[in-house]
């Protein structure tokens, strides 16, 4: 299953360095997909899309999920897009799910606005079958005017949901947070 999932984002990687090399008057879009057997017994299938608007925004997506034929499965996935204007984002996520009914989730996006604005999340979730569940998810965000926000979400079976965050002015002094 780690081939499938380097085999995927190989191809992401390069189909996302294909449409951003493309030129910024040229238009369209290209999409693939496929399934077939695999050894394991099970599928692998995949799928990629690319694009360019006529303004020149553009983006890039694809995923590929495989299975065993024993109930266990795993999955990624990706996107990247580009406006005109220079905004960017990208994301990307894993999920493994087994057959005595665990799984686990890990993901990431960031985003830059063409004014300079950021944002950067990741978090990941998991269960045990048994009903244990838990996970958490990171957050850092950045004004163009250089304020800022850093937070963590937590939860657990048992034990709920905690967030702390901190907000940050320019200068980077803690301050209270906006509501």
């Amino acid at each position: 299953m780690n081939k499938l999932i380097q085999s995927t984002l190989i191809a992401f990687a390069t189909l996302t360095a294909l449409t951003l090399a493309l030129p910024a008057d040229a238009a369209g879009r290209a999409k693939a997909r496929g399934a077939t057997t695999n050894a394991a017994g099970g599928v692998t299938a995949g799928s990629a899309a690319v694009g360019a608007g006529p303004k020149g925004g553009r983006h890039a997506r694809g995923a590929g999920v495989t299975t065993d034929g024993a109930g266990n499965a795993v999955a990624s996935s990706g996107g990247a897009a580009e406006t005109a204007g220079g905004g960017r984002a990208a994301r990307a996520s894993q999920t493994t799910a087994s057959a005595d009914g665990s799984f686990s989730r890990h993901g990431g996006a960031a985003a830059e606005s063409a004014a300079g604005g950021r944002l950067q999340t990741s978090g990941s979730a998991s269960g045990d079958g048994n009903g244990n569940l838990s996970g958490v998810r990171n957050t850092s965000a950045t004004s163009a005017s250089g304020s800022s926000y850093q937070g963590q979400t937590t939860a657990a079976s048992g034990q709920g949901v905690q967030h702390s965050g901190t907000c940050y002015n320019a200068e980077g002094v803690a301050v209270a947070c906006p509501r």
